[in-house]
């Protein structure tokens, strides 16, 4: 075997164990890290998820938190639902439902959701960012203050009779002066989210030009006083300004667990909602498909999986059982990348990848079928097998393209118009093509080259092995 071939056949190798690595396991993310802000140096648990009808999950009514008596434009509440999509695509869910329901409400579906108190907070959260002059008295982290820019709801202490001063029955205090608003986080760009030395949770961010100058020029003439950085009314914290801050790099620091320092990075990504929400209506709702169903679906599937590995093994014996290896990898490597990505499986999404799968075994059937006519006409083995990929590849990358640019279109068809289950199908259809390209093409053509050159002239004198 050639060099060349031996280092094609200890990637394939390699690939098909990390994927059966994930797909045994539930692992932690540390050996995953990405350059996505919500995945830092943090663990998240890679696995499988599934979907509202396989699973259940969660259903939100938002409703806009503002007087019934005053008019809402269309174009707010279309923006709002936008920026809740975007914060709960952030949270690792690729096939929640987001759309309006009516002029003033927007219902949402969270499937599989882990933490759903910690959901809501982050999609429904209005994220105003201030920050805030304190002079030279600190604030402590919680309180409630009033900017330039307004005061917070008081209407809890309302209800509770206590006076706006009031700190009691669990209740945040409630700083009496008006602090001035230096900037918001509209100049706020490029968040992450990290972990300093002292393995502490914060959330660096980047300021365009004229936030940036503006706040050389507040440090430089503030030395030694205190600015409070105040998300929604609430002090996060309070540092002191110890030197000229330039360049536009920044970071908010906090009492933080990793839930809500991932929360503040979303909701300051994705920018605030142009109109207050409440939640209306909260409610867990289970699996519109019983289990009963789902084991069915997974015995046909396996059913049909085995039928052809069958099939390709009898009619073109050899061809046909490296061709079976490379369905394995196929399916293997799929579900490595619905753990890691990742992707909601729902039956649609699972509609999808089973429709990948047999395009992946329509590819070697025609590289087969071409090496078989070769053969036939007489050409020896290997200019058979190079002939057969060689004429072949212009079908199978036509068909592949024609697939994913159909899968661009569902998947814009399921994001515009709110058709979740298509788009599902969408996903999982363009990553199986794109796996297909991998296993059907490049692992099929490296192992069938491989045992060609291992045999020698022995398949040569019985071409029966190759299915002629």
């Amino acid at each position: 075997m050639r060099k060349t071939e031996t280092w094609r056949f200890i990637f394939i190798v390699a690939v098909t164990l990390l994927a059966l690595y994930v797909d045994l396991n539930i692992v932690h993310a540390d050996w995953f890290k990405s350059a996505l802000f919500w995945q830092p140096e943090a663990h998240r648990d890679i696995a499988l998820r599934l979907g509202l009808d396989l699973q259940g999950g969660l259903q939100v009514l938002l409703a806009a938190d503002v007087p019934s008596d005053r008019g809402l434009d269309a174009a707010s509440m279309e923006t709002a639902r936008r920026i809740v999509e975007s914060r709960v695509n952030s949270l690792g869910l690729t096939e929640p439902l987001v759309q309006a329901q009516g002029e003033r409400r927007i219902i949402v579906e969270l499937p599989g959701i882990e933490n759903p108190e910690q959901a809501v907070d982050t999609i429904k959260g209005t994220a105003l960012l201030e920050f805030a002059d304190a002079g030279r008295i600190p604030l402590a982290a919680g309180t409630l203050v009033t900017t330039t820019m307004g005061g917070p709801d008081l209407r809890a202490y309302e209800t509770a009779g206590l006076g706006a001063g009031a700190d009691e029955a669990g209740l945040p205090p409630i700083e009496s002066r008006v602090l001035e608003t230096i900037f918001t986080g509209a100049g706020i760009r490029n968040v992450g989210l990290d972990v300093d030395d002292q393995n502490a949770y914060v959330v660096p961010f980047e300021l365009n030009d004229d936030a940036a100058q503006l706040f050389a020029t507040y440090t430089a003439s503030h030395i030694g006083q205190y600015l409070c950085i105040v998300l929604d009314k609430e002090v996060i914290s309070c540092p002191v300004v110890e030197g000229v801050i330039a360049g536009g790099q920044a970071q908010i620091r906090g009492d933080f667990t990793y839930d809500t320092a991932r929360q503040l990075a979303i909701q300051l990504q994705y920018g605030a909602l142009p109109v207050p929400l409440r939640v209306e209506s909260f409610n867990r709702i289970g699996a519109t498909l019983g289990a009963e169903s789902v084991q069915k679906s997974i015995r046909a599937g396996v059913i049909g999986l085995a039928v052809v590995l069958a099939f390709m093994l009898v009619y073109y014996r050899l061809p046909g059982a490296l061709a079976d290896i490379a369905l394995l990898i196929y399916v293997l490597i799929n579900l490595a990348l619905y753990k890691t990505l990742p992707v909601t499986l729902t039956l649609p999404g699972i509609a999808g990848f089973i429709l990948s799968a047999g395009m992946a075994v329509d590819a070697n059937i025609l590289i087969f079928e071409r090496m078989k006519e070769e053969m036939r006409r007489g050409r020896r083995l290997s200019s058979a097998i190079e002939t057969g990929f060689t004429r072949a590849w212009p079908s199978i990358r036509d068909a592949q393209i024609s697939t994913l640019i159909i899968c661009i279109i569902l998947f814009f068809f399921g994001t515009n118009f709110g058709a979740s289950v298509v788009k599902g199908f969408a996903i999982t259809l363009a990553i199986g093509t794109a796996v297909n390209l991998f296993t059907a093409v490049f692992a099929t053509r490296t192992l069938v080259r491989g045992v060609a050159v291992l045999a020698g002239d022995s398949l040569e004198q019985r071409r029966w092995l190759m299915g002629v």
